[in-house]
């Protein structure tokens, strides 16, 4: 009778350890992700955008990548890379040992050089070639040896190298003059992708031949794209998707509550902002500097954070966001409350009809793009000073215009390169930016020079100050506001607290079954 008493507690015990236990099928089960980034291009060279490199930084591997809330990057395929000599104009990596493409060939410093130059070749106009404005040349010394050479001193290069234009691609898949097509990807990353479905899903397995900085890969994953915040906070509250991110409905955001035991959820502060950008060109009815600054007169950020984002954005009056070195508060400074008799006083001055009539374009689907472009555009109204016309376009079609200039003016969301204030500098403000503005100051392009000579780079606060002071009186852009990072997760979830820290590296790899 105690051997049959012990054997039947042994039982329930067993059973009640079977149940807190994960099974292998639980733990292979795919995590679904959620989001409302879209992908330009699967091709590095293509992609200059918050989607494409979320998964690209989980199917390829640049030299370097970012530990989280990390500012200095660390070794990912390369085993080590230093700036030679004290000039900051010699960068040199030796590649880590046993890297293979999928084709099961090694991984070489030929295929890192070949990357980096098609970039440049290629010169996307909706891809990352101006983030190497400073790379002169590439050489590859020998198989593991690559060295980049630099036109200017240029501290922030490695972190350029972490982000996703370093991606590194098999020169055998990969052609040198034009973008790579189809749904196929030949990477080293922790992730292989298996398939891909434009704008509805990329299903992502762990990479078994990974070698890099992580010491293991994650769970498989279903990353899932959908149009617009609603659809994706649907998939949600349906329990179609484990974890959801940028970008939910303020409505849902603004009522989440960390206590829920149902979910997890997670708030943090990001250097991610969105910005009004101006076609400054002679052809552009705001040319002038003046029409400009009479419509940095106009915009109300506070309630725009408050009616639209329910508070959810703060106001931004400044280039660089608060956290980041170097920020100001240089709109406030000049234009600081709304004014429709300032406003008016300048476009007299301009001597243009009034009102002046521009169009505004936003990307459809992202967000509360949509409602954010009628409430600026109410209050771009007033007064009768101005007309503005409003159009959404598809989110591809939407970054060709504004790259084109066929476009006045036009909001778009800036999610930081990397965690430096040279991030929101060339790319933005500087001759020849990602945003196409047509804007140049011969100033602004020598102080973002001069502050990429700090190898501290805190010292180069004082060139970020100048510069921000420069934007706010020429008024290339108007600053709006400064995002919240969210992300919320099922209780059977963990690590989505690494998801998304603002260096531009989306860690699939961190979620993980509880």
């Amino acid at each position: 009778m105690r051997i049959l008493v012990t054997l039947l507690v042994l039982a329930v015990v067993g059973i009640g350890g079977w149940q807190l236990l994960p099974s292998q099928r639980d733990k292979n089960k795919s995590i679904a992700v959620g989001t409302t980034d879209a992908v330009t291009d699967l091709d590095p060279a293509g992609a200059y955008d918050a989607g494409s490199w979320a998964l690209f930084s989980n199917v390829f591997q640049s030299l370097l990548t970012f530990e989280p809330g990390g500012v200095d990057p660390v070794p990912d395929a390369a085993r080590s890379c230093d700036f030679q000599g004290a000039g900051l104009k010699t960068y040199r990596c030796t590649l880590r040992p046993g890297i293979t493409f999928p084709s099961g060939r090694t991984m070489t410093a030929e295929d890192v050089k070949y990357s980096f130059d098609r970039v440049k070749k290629i010169n996307s106009d909706v891809g990352p070639a101006s983030l190497f404005s400073t790379l002169a040349s590439v050489t590859a010394d020998n198989a593991t040896t690559v060295t980049f050479h630099l036109s200017s001193a240029d501290a922030t290069f490695p972190l350029k190298v972490a982000t996703g234009a370093g991606s590194i691609v098999d020169k055998e898949k990969y052609p040198a003059g034009s973008l790579r097509t189809g749904s196929a990807v030949d990477g080293t990353g922790p992730y292989t992708l298996t398939s891909y479905t434009k704008g509805e899903q990329a299903d992502l397995e762990p990479n078994g031949h990974y070698r890099g900085y992580l010491s293991g890969t994650g769970r498989p994953i279903e990353l899932r794209y959908y149009t617009d915040s609603a659809k994706l906070n649907s998939a949600w509250k349906a329990g179609q998707v484990d974890v959801a991110t940028r970008d939910l409905p303020p409505t849902m955001l603004s009522a989440l509550n960390p206590s829920d035991p149902n979910k997890r959820v997670n708030e943090s502060d990001s250097a991610e902002t969105r910005n009004l950008y101006l076609n400054t060109r002679p052809q552009s009815p705001l040319h002038d500097v003046r029409v400009r600054r009479a419509l940095a007169w106009l915009v109300n950020r506070e309630e725009l954070a408050s009616t639209v984002y329910e508070g959810t954005v703060d106001p931004l009056y400044s280039l660089i966001p608060t956290g980041i070195t170097g920020h100001t508060t240089s709109f406030f400074d000049d234009y600081p409350a709304q004014s429709v008799q300032k406003a008016r006083a300048l476009l007299t001055q301009a001597g243009v009809t009034l009102p002046v009539r521009f169009t505004f374009g936003y990307g459809k689907n992202r967000g509360e793009g949509e409602a954010e472009a009628a409430a600026l555009k109410k209050q771009l109204e007033a007064g009768g000073l101005f007309k503005v016309d409003v159009q959404g376009y598809e989110w591809t079609d939407f970054q060709k215009r504004w790259a084109a200039g066929k476009m006045d003016a036009w909001a778009v969301g800036w999610v930081p390169d990397y965690p430096d204030p040279d991030t929101f500098g060339a790319a933005l403000v500087g001759t020849g930016s990602t945003m196409s503005t047509g804007y140049s100051n011969k100033l602004v392009d020598h102080l973002i020079l001069d502050s990429q000579q700090y190898a501290d780079r805190t010292r180069a606060g004082n060139d970020f100050r100048n510069i921000q002071a420069d934007v706010a009186q020429d008024v290339p852009l108007i600053p709006l506001w400064q995002r919240k990072s969210y992300v919320v997760s099922t209780e059977d979830v963990g690590g989505s607290q690494y998801l998304d820290d603002g260096t531009g590296v989306f860690r699939l790899w961190r979620l993980q079954w509880i």
